[in-house]
């Protein structure tokens, strides 16, 4: 059974760093890419990288970028999201998500439950 579970997330002052897990079961990542989405309260779901699974390729959002690295450990079939230089708005729960391709093709077929990231002032 595909389930994709996340961890790492808690409350963490500005311009402090989390690391977010998301550990996939039932499949292999060395075939399907990997995104990471984040939702706050009272906005859209919005996208905030993702990860091929052939040659790695890597996208952030702008909103992000130079801020969160995305990578994956094949051997733990585990991806992750270091986030760095945390802001409040950066509050959200974040998900991930696997793509029905080994390209980032934004085709996503299963989530995860999502965990919480505070960012406080």
């Amino acid at each position: 059974q595909v389930q994709l579970v996340e961890s790492g997330g808690g409350l963490v002052q500005a311009g402090g760093s989390l690391r977010l897990s998301c550990a996939a079961h039932g499949f292999s990542l060395d075939y399907y890419a990997i995104g990471w989405f984040r939702q706050a309260p009272g906005k859209e779901r919005e996208g905030v990288s993702c990860i091929s699974s052939s040659i790695g390729s890597t996208y952030y959002a702008d909103s992000v970028k130079g801020r969160f690295t995305i990578s994956r450990d094949n051997a733990k079939n585990t991806v992750y999201l270091q986030m760095n230089s945390l802001k409040p708005e950066d509050t959200a729960v974040y998900y991930c998500a696997k793509d029905k391709y080994y390209y980032c093709s934004t085709s996503w077929d299963y989530w995860g439950q999502g965990t919480q990231v505070t960012v406080s002032s």
